[in-house]
């Protein structure tokens, strides 16, 4: 059964690196890219953007990984709590002047993904 929540983890953070790296930038980068920000603004927010795309990729990586290792379930942990972490900053943030990011799906991304690795190695 570890298996398999491990794989739902990393088919869910390979799905949504896809969709980031695909939609996410053609919506995101196009909108700070029409703007007023200045030069190195556009440019640190696309860095910032795809850093977010090799985490779940990285995400996807490591518990496929784990899923067929299970000798090396402890690498799940980093990938667990960064998961809960950025879920939780997207909450809270949210839940203050942010509202927007409610209605994101990146908590809900991560808050599910790190269950999945929590429920894969448990």
């Amino acid at each position: 059964m570890a298996f398999w929540f491990l794989m739902a983890g990393a088919l869910l953070a390979f799905v949504g690196m896809l969709f980031h790296a695909i939609a996410g930038h053609i919506k995101y980068i196009g909108n700070v890219n029409q703007s007023d920000l200045e030069p190195l603004s556009k440019s640190l927010s696309l860095v910032s953007w795809h850093i977010f795309t090799i985490f779940l990729f990285v995400s996807a990586v490591g518990l496929a990984y784990v899923a067929y290792n299970p000798e090396f379930a402890i690498a799940t942990y980093p990938i667990l709590a960064v998961n809960l972490l950025g879920a939780l900053l997207f909450i809270f943030l949210g839940l203050g002047s942010h509202k927007a990011l409610l209605k994101m799906p990146g908590a809900y991304l991560m808050g599910l993904t790190a269950v999945l690795a929590w429920l894969g190695i448990s």
